[in-house]
């Protein structure tokens, strides 16, 4: 804990020295989470290897910011454990650019993650670097975290003011903080040698600390938010749960949150429900209540019974609900200081690699609605753009597991859900049987049997059972390319390996997922390698979200088309003999208004 300018002295020979024989492990300490919040600040920044630490007091001033930002610009080789936290915050309050020092990185979070992706309630290790290290380093690797608690209690702190009203010098506080650096330094080693044993590639772990890099730059501009609209946005799903729950009260649901209150009164109307759940419960999920106010899953009228006035109530009061506490609510509460959101963006949430956004949760807006989209702008004088992927889930099935007829068709330049429909039903395919054949298409990937598809297409389980066994006597090739995921995870221990290395672990009792996984696995590549052909293509400046299929990018008006063919061909590639295309669609300032009016 240098506290004079002969100990920056020391400390900068100590970094200089320690340069020279391998990399430096960096951390920091801030005053919270929220790095993008008014009164955000940083408090230290640490430096270590394997046997020692210094903690250098950014909040000082001074010197103390001087050597410590001398040694973060020159280092040539750091460690860093979640860097995608760590990185934003030294850009943003050191000066130090993403750009800088992401390619200098070995973040010991990725590395854990390609070993084992699973959180630790799954059966994995999960990422927290104390955990890492008593499994890696020693079990009983000391865990300082507990005492400072502990100190924050004795000051009268929480566990959310502590971080900021600690002492600068208190002991504990400063233990705590370099020790993190001591501990990612033994275990970078450790996890690269577990990495080699397990043979994942090298140029996996190099993949995904770029997918990292730009995802923290995206992050780092963030959305605009429109403050006004969103308040406004608020203010009317507020409305909507009120209104529509007085209806539901009028058919004796008090709370339509409550499933038993909702059956015993559509019981009571006279409405059959013979879907239950395991518990033994009557099965009260959207798609249920769908088809009983007879609307589609796009909210569209089926027009194949008269719809139930209290299912559409409390469809309508639920979606009200959760839109706003989920979405509008949360944008209000997270939006920064800049007038922006700027999401946590994690590049490999789910085991399959599959990213994550949260805080707020955007990948969950829903699909095709405008309304929430519609508190995000683009830049002034800049119009949205967004680009998907075509049909990419059925592309990628195509191509893993080389099913001829669909790879046919793709040539042929047909749409793979139109294909599937005529070969399934006949050249005179409606539009519901056409949705059909995509549920199946779709059932087939993610593992859903003939209730599932049942239910989320509303069609009778005949017409669906019918359907699948035409589909497999089209495409063998997709139930050969299970089997063969699923003995091969069994050979392994039940892990299955990707073309390129990622390692996803495979439940022996959730055999069925392979081809669920090995398809999203593989679909998250094709956004991958979209967004390092973005990069490449000088296009990046531009992007503000990889979500789901789609990149959603901020484009100057006047070039917009120019850019949106260009982003088309940075997303468009070809995988094992299948054609990934996208289509850019270019709206206003307005994220919204890429999209239809929703409901």
């Amino acid at each position: 804990m240098p506290q004079t300018s002969e100990d920056l002295d020391a400390f900068y020979a100590w970094a200089q020295e320690t340069d020279r024989r391998g990399p430096i492990a960096i951390d920091t300490e801030t005053t919270g989470l929220r790095l993008y919040a008014a009164g955000f600040a940083l408090r230290t920044v640490q430096f270590g290897d394997a046997h020692t630490a210094w903690v250098i007091h950014w909040e000082r001033g001074g010197e103390f910011q001087h050597y410590a930002r001398a040694v973060l610009t020159h280092a040539r080789r750091v460690i860093i454990h979640h860097g995608m936290y760590d990185w934003p915050v030294l850009d943003r309050h050191a000066g130090i650019r993403i750009e800088h020092l992401a390619p200098r990185t070995r973040d010991t979070l990725i590395m854990a993650t390609l070993i084992d992706p699973r959180r630790a309630k799954a059966g994995g290790i999960g990422g927290k670097l104390k955990a890492l290290s008593a499994r890696w380093i020693d079990p009983a690797a000391p865990d300082t975290e507990t005492g400072l608690h502990e100190v924050f209690r004795e000051l009268g702190l929480t566990a959310e003011t502590g971080w900021a009203n600690i002492p600068l010098d208190h002991p504990v506080y400063n233990l705590y903080a370099g020790l993190d650096t001591i501990l990612a330094s033994r275990l970078e080693p450790k996890l690269a040698a577990e990495l080699n044993r397990l043979g994942v590639p090298q140029s996996l772990g190099d993949y995904e600390h770029q997918i990292a890099r730009m995802c923290a730059i995206m992050a780092r501009v963030g959305l605009i938010l429109d403050i006004d609209y969103t308040r406004r946005l608020d203010g009317k799903l507020a409305d909507q749960v009120v209104e529509f729950t007085k209806t539901a009260a009028r058919y004796g649901v008090a709370n339509v949150n409550s499933g038993a209150q909702v059956a015993d009164a559509l019981l009571g109307m006279g409405e059959r429900l013979a879907e239950r759940t395991p518990s033994g419960a009557y099965r009260l999920d959207k798609a249920v209540l769908l088809r009983l106010a007879d609307l589609d899953e796009d909210w569209e009228r089926l027009s194949v019974r008269t719809p139930n006035p209290l299912a559409h109530a409390v469809l309508r009061a639920r979606r009200a609900g959760t839109w706003r506490t989920s979405f509008v609510s949360a944008f209000l509460d997270h939006v920064g200081a800049d007038g922006r959101i700027h999401p946590v963006i994690k590049p490999m949430e789910a085991i399959t690699g599959r990213m994550g956004l949260e805080k707020p949760p955007l990948h969950g807006v829903p699909a095709g609605d405008s309304e929430v989209r519609g508190c995000f702008l683009g830049e002034p004088g800049h119009v949205m753009v967004s680009a998907d992927f075509s049909a990419v889930e059925m592309r990628v099935l195509a191509a893993i597991a080389d099913v001829s007829g669909m790879k046919a068709a793709v040539a042929a330049g047909r749409d793979l859900h139109d294909h599937t429909a005529e070969l399934v039903f006949g050249p005179g395919f409606t539009p519901r049987q056409r949705t059909l054949a995509k549920k199946i298409g779709l059932g087939k990937i993610y593992g859903g049997g003939k209730e599932t598809i049942a239910r989320q297409s509303g069609a009778p389980i005949e017409d669906v059972a019918r359907a699948l066994a035409a589909f497999n006597r089209q495409f063998p090739e997709v139930a050969w390319a299970a089997r063969n995921w699923q003995a091969s995870a069994f050979r392994n221990g039940m892990w299955l390996t990707t073309s390129i290395g990622r390692r996803i672990p495979l439940g022996r009792d959730r055999a069925y997922a392979a081809t669920n996984y090995m398809c999203q696995s593989t679909a998250r590549e094709v956004l991958g390698q979209a967004m390092l052909n973005i990069e490449s293509a000088g296009l990046l400046q531009y992007a503000r979200l990889p979500i789901h299929d789609e990149v959603l990018s901020s484009v100057p008006a006047g070039q917009a088309p120019e850019i949106a063919r260009e982003i088309e061909r940075a997303m468009s590639f070809d995988l094992y003999g299948v054609p990934i295309t996208a289509k850019a669609k270019v709206g206003g300032r307005s994220w919204g208004s890429l999209y239809e009016s929703g409901v």
